[in-house]
């Protein structure tokens, strides 16, 4: 699930009253991968939304996120110092990190794919 799509939805669930439900739909997933941590910024209650989503899936099902953005950042990103303080805690002490380096696929395989022969 794209990040930007995740705390929309949540966002919308909020509204019409789902939100409970939206929450538990991703408490079940035994493996949520949360793509483009990062991509856009954080509307007021995004973090606490996504903390809710977190804290559900904690000790219980596994998460993986994906980001450009160093960890270093997230607490400026997240934009609420003790809402960050809850996420990280919940996800960098049980987690495995690997940072990739070196350039991206997509720009590999776009020069792949204009090679002439």
């Amino acid at each position: 699930m794209r990040m930007p799509s995740l705390l929309e939805e949540i966002r919308l669930a909020r509204i019409d009253g789902t939100y409970i439900n939206v929450l538990k739909k991703y408490s079940r997933f035994q493996l949520l991968v949360l793509d483009d941590f990062g991509v856009i910024p954080m509307a007021d209650n995004d973090a606490t939304n996504l903390f809710e989503i977190i804290e559900d899936r904690t000790s219980i099902n596994s998460t993986i996120i994906t980001s450009q953005l160093p960890v270093s950042e997230w607490y400026s990103y997240l934009n609420n110092n003790t809402v960050a303080d809850a996420i990280l805690d919940r996800i960098v002490h049980s987690s495995h990190r690997i940072q990739l380096s070196g350039p991206s696929m997509r720009k590999i395989n776009s020069l792949a794919e204009n090679v002439e022969y």
